[in-house]
């Protein structure tokens, strides 16, 4: 029981497929190309962007780095003209880091659970 092929439609035939072929065909080129143009534009505002960051950001550490530069600068100059007072301010920091560190370390000692007790 084998089916017999329907014929097919009024007015389209093998040169009417062929035609809505190309027609497809030259829509998807058009696609095609409009696509890659927004590409391009989305690609170049995309760099243009980052350029832009870069270039202020590159501006930004530049005058930081400057100004770090002139404020140790400074501090060096202080610290040569005046060594007891830089030494007495180091020593000072020196002891208060050092007992910062022991409260830290005595506090910490008290909550921790020692394996011999």
């Amino acid at each position: 029981m084998a089916q017999t092929p329907k014929p097919a439609a009024p007015g389209v035939g093998q040169e009417g497929l062929e035609k809505q072929i190309a027609t497809l065909r030259n829509e998807v080129t058009k696609i095609n190309k409009m696509l890659a143009e927004r590409t391009v534009g989305v690609l170049h505002q995309a760099r243009e962007g980052a350029s832009d960051l870069y270039d202020d950001a590159s501006k930004t550490a530049a005058g930081a780095a400057k100004q770090v530069g002139t404020q140790l600068q400074a501090v060096s100059e202080v610290a040569r003209k005046n060594p007891g007072t830089t030494a007495t301010v180091l020593g000072g920091v020196g002891i208060v880091s050092f007992l910062l560190g022991v409260a830290v370390g005595l506090t910490l000692a008290v909550t921790r659970h020692r394996w011999y007790t």
